[in-house]
């Protein structure tokens, strides 16, 4: 017996059909190139190896999966329109969301430098990296998404969603066209400048003033060029000391000399 679908709006069980499924995996596709179009973009002196760029972005990939899923199954679980239902969702992430996700990552990058637990920094994975640095930041990034979304499933208990849900797409009568909106279209979009800006945020600061090294200490570049310059030239300033004192003692010298009187015989 085939499920009813609304009058308007796609059918239960949409989001994973067919074409659903397709729209999905070209999402994907089309999402995570723009990661990659950002490291072409970032400066040759700054831009990170392959290496690096997988550990960041694979972060961002764990956690978008688990979100986009949550929303799928939170979705199906309504008898009304799920695709205006994970429209509601995915805005609430891209907005809400975006705004927990940034105070998660301050949250847990203030408390792993206070700890200088070095390997749990985002983008800090060692040298040479380690795959266990990023298995731990994956955990915490993940842990991060786990608690974006509960808030944002506890906001959506807050009555009157309904209403909105029913009027947010009810004017596209074709249910094909409104799954091609809720799963390409406008998560492309969204998705776009959500990666670039995670991708930012949790990417190894280049540009910072303090380095934190693998033991744990923070050294300034200031301080480092300095401490080189002082083991550079220690030698030369010794002999240059024992030079100044050898012409400082011949100036005295010099001086007495010139001090003594001068007697004339007169005859």
């Amino acid at each position: 017996m085939a499920v009813p679908r609304p009058a308007h709006g796609c059918g239960s069980g949409a989001l994973l059909g067919r074409f659903g499924v397709l729209l999905q995996a070209l999402l994907a596709l089309c999402a995570f190139s723009t990661l990659m179009l950002k490291r072409f973009k970032e400066p040759k002196a700054e831009r990170r190896p392959w290496r690096i760029w997988f550990y960041d972005t694979s972060k961002q990939a764990i956690g978008a999966l688990f979100i986009h899923f949550a929303n799928v199954f939170l979705s199906d679980l309504t008898e009304e329109d799920p695709c205006s239902l994970y429209l509601i969702n995915f805005i609430l992430d891209a907005t809400l969301g975006m705004l927990l996700i940034w105070l998660g990552v301050k949250v847990v990058s203030w408390i792993v430098q206070h700890k200088k637990y070095t390997y749990l920094v985002f983008g800090e994975y060692g040298d040479p990296p380690q795959a266990a640095a990023w298995i731990g930041q994956c955990i915490l990034y993940l842990l991060i998404m786990v608690f974006e979304k509960t808030v944002i499933s506890l906001v959506l208990l807050i009555p009157g969603w309904t209403k909105l849900q029913q009027i947010l797409l009810g004017y596209i009568p074709n249910p094909q066209l409104e799954l091609v909106l809720v799963m390409f279209v406008v998560p492309f979009i969204v998705n776009a400048i959500m990666f670039w800006v995670v991708d930012s945020l949790i990417m190894r600061k280049y540009k910072q003033k303090d380095t934190l090294d693998i033991n744990g200490s923070t050294e300034t570049p200031r301080a480092r060029r300095t401490e080189e310059s002082q083991v550079l030239l220690s030698p030369d300033m010794d002999f240059d000391q024992s030079e100044s004192d050898q012409d400082v003692s011949g100036l005295r010298g010099t001086s007495q000399k010139m001090k003594q009187p001068s007697y004339q015989v007169v005859i």
